[in-house]
């Protein structure tokens, strides 16, 4: 190709790449941030706070019975339903009575013939009374003799033991027919306690013996209900020192218990604090709580597991910051940056309690009307001038209200 040809194109190539380069050129370098840092505040605030805490523990009937014959026997009929409420006295089943009725019978005629061979034995006893005593009048004028004496008076003494006897046997009588009763009594078993009835372990035909291993059926009361929780005895210890050291203030409800259920769901009733165990278990240096709630729709099931929120008592002028305030060092101990009166950084070393939702609960290192950084702090160091903003509220942030319990963390003390 002819060079001069070349020139033009060239040309243009040189001009295009002049203007790209000016325009480059002519674009401002971004400016660098300048003066103090713009962190984002939260004025602490004290006030009372209502406290409260989760212990996890399991749902137990009010009343068990279960239901084992006292008499062998065979089932007869079974006069329940499965699952259905039954009332105290109800026969859920019956065993064959006819052997029982038999018993009875035996019995009854027995009495009547004790009571018959009494009759006569009685009637011998004046006219033995009679001889003995002329007998003993001819014998002082030997009119008889000794040996027809002795002979009466033996008679005599035969038929008092024989009505004696007698009696005894009437009571015997007596005795077996009241067996027999309470046994013919126990052919229909009836329900000890009002509450729902499990399934039955036997069917119609089957043989039943007293007071066997397995019972034929279990009746569970469940309205009331129980929940049986643990509580750490640590815990506890911690409690007292808390309300003795005034720190925690009874507000009167302390034995009012709320239930979470496992869908995470309140359990609308209300319930209250029975009794606390008065050993620590060994093994795990926790104390059993039993509380007692009302369960009229038979929502709470033996068994559940559910946790209830028991209400601690109201911590005067607590203070609360927000979690993403609260950084902690290498050693894990937890500290917080505050904006001061010339808005320069401090760091301040924090003493935590426990989480309230998604605050801490501060037992010291904060105070009233401190402004706390919670955005901004990984760009600031202690004696640093800065610029602080307010920050925006969680919308879920615990409040301060004693009226309302606070969130609570599980398996704190009560």
């Amino acid at each position: 190709m002819n060079p001069l040809r070349r020139w033009p194109s060239l040309l243009f190539t040189l001009a295009l790449a002049a203007l790209l380069l000016a325009g480059c050129k002519s674009q401002p370098a971004p400016a660098m941030p300048t003066g103090p840092a713009e962190v984002a505040v939260v004025t602490i605030q004290s006030g009372p706070q209502l406290l409260n805490t989760q212990l996890p523990g399991r749902t137990a009937a009010h009343l068990t019975a279960e239901i084992r014959p006292q008499v062998n026997g065979i089932i007869q009929s079974r006069l329940f339903a499965e699952g259905s409420f039954v009332h105290a006295g109800d026969i859920l089943y019956k065993i064959d009575p006819r052997p029982y009725e038999a018993v009875l019978n035996q019995a009854q005629a027995d009495l009547g013939t004790s009571e018959a061979n009494l009759t006569t034995a009685e009637a011998n006893i004046p006219a033995l009374k009679l001889r003995v005593e002329r007998y003993r009048d001819l014998v002082a004028i030997h009119a008889i003799g000794q040996q027809d004496y002795d002979d009466a008076r033996a008679a005599l003494v035969q038929a008092e033991a024989t009505v004696t006897a007698r009696k005894a046997a009437i009571g015997a009588s007596r005795a077996a027919i009241e067996t027999a009763k309470i046994n013919l009594g126990f052919t229909p078993l009836r329900a000890p306690i009002s509450g729902r009835i499990g399934k039955s372990s036997v069917t119609v035909g089957a043989l039943a013996s007293a007071y066997q291993g397995v019972a034929l059926a279990t009746i569970q009361q469940i309205d009331p209900i129980f929940v049986d929780v643990v509580q750490s005895n640590a815990d506890l210890l911690r409690l007292r020192s808390s309300l003795e050291s005034g720190r925690l203030k009874h507000d009167g409800a302390q034995n009012k218990v709320k239930l979470i259920l496992e869908d995470g769901s309140t359990y609308p009733i209300t319930g209250t604090i029975q009794f606390r165990d008065f050993s620590v278990e060994p093994s795990t240096g926790a104390v059993t709580l039993r509380m007692v709630f009302a369960n009229p729709r038979e929502v709470l099931l033996p068994g559940m597991f559910v946790r209830a929120v028991v209400e601690e008592g109201v911590r005067q002028n607590a203070i609360l910051v927000p979690q993403e305030a609260v950084n902690r060092d290498p050693k894990g101990t937890p500290y917080a940056w505050v904006v001061g009166a010339d808005n320069k950084i401090e760091r301040r070393t924090l003493e935590l309690e426990r989480a309230l939702g998604n605050q801490w609960l501060v037992l010291s290192g904060l105070a009233a009307g401190d402004r706390v950084v919670v955005e901004g702090g990984q760009r600031v160091r202690a004696g640093v001038p800065v610029r602080p903003v307010p920050a925006k509220a969680a919308p879920d942030q615990a409040t301060q209200n004693p009226a309302a319990p606070a969130p609570t963390k599980a398996g704190g003390h009560v």
